[in-house]
């Protein structure tokens, strides 16, 4: 990809701080959209008249939509050059920002947020490339780890910003603060970086492939989000997409592996490296984002939290990460990428692990601690991860390999999501039959206590209402520790997947640059 590796002398004292801070600020900004709408999903789905389980579409239709443009960014940067088309990203999304805003019913919500990822596919891999090309060589890393502090902040304040919002303004505004956001990013970028454009090309697109792409990618997905509320695969509709997702993966391989101009380059997955770390980090990733939308849905709505509490137990877990994270970086090249990777898995077994302890009693502190100790093992997850997963490719083949990481990353993180809250409702469901089957067996221990509910002054229906909700509880809770208990195993059992990789020769961060 000729037009990508355009060599530009760094940037030199104010300009590099500014260009920095305009290209953080863009990241920050497209993080933050992802993790600012996890605490607000109840109150989006309330205002909308949808459930909160159908609400999660406003985060899974944002990061399948993403996760089909980033494999497009190496094809749209030879098309267009890397700073025009990231001028476009950002001003795009900042558009669809104030249209989700707008948006009068949860499927306009749905269309705008399906464009707002669109758009925002080229912005982290590029405002990465950017930033690289702004520093000498021998502050690669330390560039790769100042930007994935932004990327750590952002997650830490999305909680936080997004409870707080929607307690105290609405929830449309968890979309319009991008506005100004993106705005001062894109005349920052464009006074420094105009003059650094690389050259275009004019090549071919994939379109077959990228049709095939969007056809077994969506049609999985809509599988995942509908097989709840359809009863899967009893639904004629679930198993039509079952069958489309299917078939459009079959002939997809089979078109991506002949075309000459393929819209992802699969070949990338005979290197072991590549398709070890990739599946490494996808899996990983969707464990975790799954976790990440279950934990704030759990708090808020069987716990009694507030979109602001909700927030406030998530926020801490970036705190360790932002400490942390410039010491991986600046220590690559001397430590194995592994046993970072290794140690950070470790640390996602026990938060996983302390968390599947929790009980309806547990209070505000004992839940916050996970997530806080969650911290140190974000540091040692993505950083190395990229490093081992680019290692040992051409520089020519770093974009393609990069837009493919990204893919699988991404989308595995609206499966994760889709498949947790899937897996939560359809547990607690059947714990709740479970309880109300012991409690019938139990009968005078209930007429017992139904008469002492009545003689604080609760009629019948409310104090059946009541123990029904007491179950309820009960039965999420219960399915709750069960999903957190099965997240800490599968760290475990990706532990041995890592060390399948050959050990990383010197310092890959370089390369690795455009990969996150």
């Amino acid at each position: 990809m000729s037009a990508a590796h355009v060599t530009h002398p760094p940037l030199q004292g104010s300009a590099r701080v500014l260009g920095t801070l305009a290209l953080s600020a863009a990241t920050f900004m497209n993080v933050l959209d992802s993790s600012i709408a996890n605490v607000s999903l109840p109150a989006i789905a309330g205002d909308l008249g949808v459930s909160p389980v159908q609400g999660t579409w406003v985060i899974t239709s944002f990061a399948v939509a993403n996760a089909i443009a980033v494999p497009l960014t190496g094809w749209l940067t030879q098309r267009m050059g890397q700073v025009r088309l990231f001028m476009a990203s950002v001003l795009l999304f900042v558009l669809t920002s104030w249209l989700c805003g707008m948006a009068p019913n949860m499927t306009m919500l749905i269309v705008f947020r399906v464009l707002q990822g669109f758009v925002a596919g080229p912005m982290i891999p590029l405002s990465q490339t950017l930033l690289l090309s702004s520093y000498p060589p021998r502050q690669a890393g330390l560039a790769l780890a100042m930007w994935s502090i932004t990327t750590l902040v952002a997650p830490v304040m999305g909680p936080l910003l997004g409870g707080w919002i929607t307690d105290n303004i609405s929830w449309p505004w968890i979309f319009y603060i991008n506005v100004p956001i993106g705005l001062v990013a894109a005349a920052v970028t464009w006074a420094i970086y105009r003059q650094r454009e690389t050259p275009t090309l004019r090549l071919p697109i994939d379109y077959v492939g990228l049709a095939l792409l969007v056809l077994w990618v969506g049609a999985l997905q809509l599988m995942l989000d509908k097989g709840k509320e359809l009863d899967w695969f009893a639904s004629p509709q679930i198993v039509a997409y079952a069958v489309a997702a299917v078939v459009g993966f079959a002939f997809f391989l089979a078109w991506e592996l002949t075309e000459k101009h393929p819209v992802v380059d699969l070949s990338l997955f005979r290197g072991r490296n590549f398709w070890s770390g990739a599946l490494t980090t996808a899996v990983g990733y969707g464990v975790f984002i799954g976790n990440v939308v279950l934990l704030p849905l759990w708090l808020q709505q069987y716990m009694g939290y507030t979109a602001t509490q909700a927030g406030m137990v998530l926020a801490p877990v970036g705190l360790m990460a932002i400490v942390l994270s410039p010491v991986v970086g600046v220590t690559m090249h001397r430590v194995d990428p592994r046993l970072y990777v290794t140690a950070s898995f470790v640390v996602f077994f026990g938060v996983f692990w302390l968390r599947s302890l929790f009980t309806v009693e547990t209070d505000f502190v004992t839940i916050m601690i996970p997530t806080l100790i969650q911290g140190i093992g974000m540091a040692g997850f993505f950083i190395p991860l990229v490093t081992i997963t680019l290692s040992g490719l051409h520089p020519s083949r770093i974009p393609a390999a990069a837009g493919l990481s990204n893919f699988t990353r991404i989308t595995a993180g609206a499966f994760g999501v889709s498949i947790a809250t899937t897996a939560w409702e359809d547990r607690a469901t059947l714990h709740h039959a479970q309880l109300a089957e012991s409690i019938n067996n139990g009968r005078p221990v209930v007429e017992q206590t139904l008469h002492q509910m009545q003689a604080l002054g609760l009629g019948h229906q409310q104090s059946l209402g009541l123990i029904d909700r007491l179950l309820t509880q009960q039965a999420f809770m219960i399915s709750t520790q069960e999903i957190f208990y099965l997240s800490a195993l599968l760290f475990l059992a990706l532990i041995p997947l890592v060390w399948i990789t050959r050990r990383v020769r010197g310092s890959a961060t370089a390369e690795a640059g455009g990969a996150h």
